[in-house]
C-alpha cells in the first residue's frame, strides 16, 4: 500500500484533506501581509517559520505576498520592489532567524537546448509502418528504434510482463493531451505557467495559425515522409503539406517537448498514466516558484515518479526541500544531468533522492554533449530518439531530457512489480546496468531487462 497522503490545499486539489477554515486562514495571512506594489518587482521564495508570522515578516521587510508554493502554507512566492538588489533583500530577510527559515531568488531558467541537424535523419529510418502497440497505431520505428534494443526492453516485457504501472508526473511544456499515441495514458494535471487545471496543453503556446496547421497534419503514419526543423533543437517528421506551411518564424522554440518526454516514458512504461504538469513556457524558459508547485503537486495528487527534464540556471535550497516532501511522499524522482558537456551536473539531478540521468551514443559511449560526473546515477540512450510530437506526428530528439523518461518509464516498471515501491528500492533495481568504460556515468547504462530481473531473482 502507498502511504497515506498528506492535506491538500492548493490547485486543483477541491479541498480533500484540508479543511476550509485552514484555507481561509491561509488566505487571511496573504491578505494581511499585502504592501501597495510598486511599479516594478522581484520574485522570491520565502520559507516563515510558520503560517502565522507570515503576515509580519511582509510587513517588516517591505514584501507583497503573491501565493502558497505547498500545500500546508510552508512556502510562498513573494516580491519586493526592483530596486532593492536580490542581496540585499535575501541578507536582510534571511537575517531575521526567529521568523524566517529561508529565502531565494524566483530564478528563471531555461529547458537544455542542442542544436541539431535534418542530415541524413530519414536516410536512419527504415520503411515508414503502423504496428499496434498496446493499444495505439504508432510509427513502426518508435518501438525498434536503437536505443529500444540497447536498453532491452522488449525482452522485459516478454520475459517479465512488465508494461509500467502507477503515474509518471512530466514536469515540462504541457503535453498534446489528443495525440493518439498518450491520449489513452493522460491523467488531469497542471497548467501553472496559466494557472489552469486539467490537461496542461501545450497548443495555449502557438499561434491559431500553427495550432490549425500542426492539428490538421496527416495521421497517416505511413505518409510521413519529410523532415522540418521546427526549432533549433527539434526535428519534427511531419507529412509533406504540413511542413511545406508552417510558419516557422513564429514556432516557439521549445514547443512539443514536453509531448516528447511523455512519448518515450510511454515507450517503456506503455499501460503506466502520466500526469503533464506545464512548468514552462512554449519558449522554454520557467519561472522556480512553477517548478516548486508542480514536485508538490504532483507529490499531492499520488505521483510515483517525477520526470523533470531540466536543469536549473543555480542551485536552489527550495527545490532541494521539495524533492525531500516528494521522497517522503514516496514519489520516484528522475532528472537530466544536462547538456553542458563538462563534468558538472546541476539541481535538480544532483540532489538526494534523485536519479540523475546522463546520455549515452548507440555504440554506448558517453554523448559528446552530456554533462557527467558527481550527481550522475545512471545514464540512457539519448541519441537520435524517435518520440510522439503535436499533432499526430513524431520527431527525432537529442539531448538529456531524453535520456531521464527512459528511466523514469523504467521505475513506472518496478512500481508495476512492487506498487509500494519508494526511491531507494526502485534506484537499487535500476542500478544493475549495462557497464561501460565511460567515466561519470554513475552506475552505467540503463538496462531495463536486468533491472527487473534482479527485482524477480531472474536475472
Amino acid at each position: 500500500m502507498r502511504p497515506e497522503r498528506r492535506g491538500e490545499w492548493g490547485p486543483g486539489s477541491g479541498g480533500r484533506g484540508c479543511t476550509s477554515m485552514k484555507r481561509q486562514f491561509l488566505w487571511m495571512l496573504l491578505a494581511l501581509g499585502m504592501s501597495v506594489p510598486g511599479w516594478a518587482q522581484t520574485r522570491y521564495i520565502l520559507r516563515p517559520t510558520s503560517p502565522a508570522v507570515l503576515g509580519d515578516v511582509a510587513q517588516k521587510h517591505g514584501l507583497t505576498v503573491v501565493e502558497p508554493i505547498d500545500s500546508e502554507g510552508s512556502v510562498y512566492v513573494v516580491t519586493a520592489a526592483s530596486s532593492r538588489k536580490p542581496k540585499q533583500v535575501e541578507d536582510e530577510v534571511g537575517d531575521d532567524s526567529a521568523e524566517v527559515s529561508g529565502i531565494e531568488l524566483d530564478q528563471k531558467t531555461g529547458l537544455p537546448e542542442l542544436s541539431q541537424s535534418t542530415a541524413a535523419i530519414l536516410d536512419q529510418l527504415p520503411p515508414a509502418s503502423t504496428i499496434s502497440y498496446y493499444g495505439s497505431n504508432v510509427l513502426g520505428f518508435y518501438t525498434t528504434q536503437p536505443a529500444v534494443g540497447l536498453i532491452r526492453l522488449a525482452d522485459a516485457q516478454t520475459t517479465f510482463g512488465t508494461l509500467g504501472a502507477g503515474v509518471v508526473a512530466v514536469i515540462d511544456t504541457g503535453i498534446d493531451p489528443t495525440h493518439p499515441v498518450l491520449a489513452r495514458s493522460i491523467v488531469p494535471g497542471y497548467d501553472f505557467v496559466n494557472n489552469l487545471a486539467g490537461p496542461a496543453s501545450e497548443w495555449i503556446d502557438l499561434t491559431a495559425y500553427n495550432r490549425r496547421v500542426l492539428q490538421g497534419s496527416s495521421p497517416v503514419v505511413t505518409s510521413k515522409e519529410t523532415v522540418a526543423m521546427v526549432s533549433q533543437s527539434t526535428a519534427a517528421i511531419l507529412d509533406q503539406s504540413t511542413a511545406a506551411i508552417l510558419d516557422y518564424q513564429h514556432m516557439p522554440k521549445a514547443f512539443g517537448h514536453g509531448t516528447m518526454v511523455a512519448g518515450v516514458v510511454h515507450l517503456v512504461a506503455p499501460t503506466a498514466q502520466i500526469m503533464p504538469l506545464k512548468a514552462f513556457r512554449g519558449d522554454g524558459t520557467a519561472n522556480l516558484s512553477d517548478i516548486l508547485r508542480a514536485v508538490y503537486y504532483a507529490a499531492d495528487h499520488g505521483a510515483h515518479v517525477i520526470n523533470m527534464s531540466f536543469t536549473l540556471t543555480k542551485p536552489s535550497v527550495e527545490l532541494g526541500n521539495a524533492i525531500d516532501y516528494a521522497q517522503g511522499m514516496n514519489a520516484i524522482c528522475v532528472a537530466a544531468a544536462g547538456n553542458d558537456r563538462k563534468a558538472k551536473v546541476g539541481n535538480p539531478a544532483n540532489l538526494p533522492y534523485v536519479m540523475g540521468v546522463a546520455s549515452t551514443s548507440d555504440k554506448d559511449q558517453r554523448s559528446w554533449f552530456t554533462s557527467y560526473g558527481a550527481g550522475v546515477f545512471l545514464a540512457a540512450p539519448g541519441e537520435g530518439i524517435v518520440t510522439t510530437y503535436p499533432g499526430q506526428n513524431y520527431a527525432e530528439a537529442t539531448g538529456t531530457s531524453f535520456s531521464a523518461p527512459l528511466v523514469a518509464g523504467a521505475a513506472a516498471l518496478t512500481v508495476q512489480v512492487q506498487p509500494a515501491i519508494g526511491f531507494s528500492d526502485s534506484s537499487a533495481a535500476l542500478a544493475n546496468t549495462k557497464k561501460i568504460r565511460a567515466a561519470g556515468l554513475g552506475y552505467g547504462r540503463l538496462d531495463v531487462y536486468s533491472a527487473i530481473g534482479a527485482m524477480t531473482g531472474s536475472e
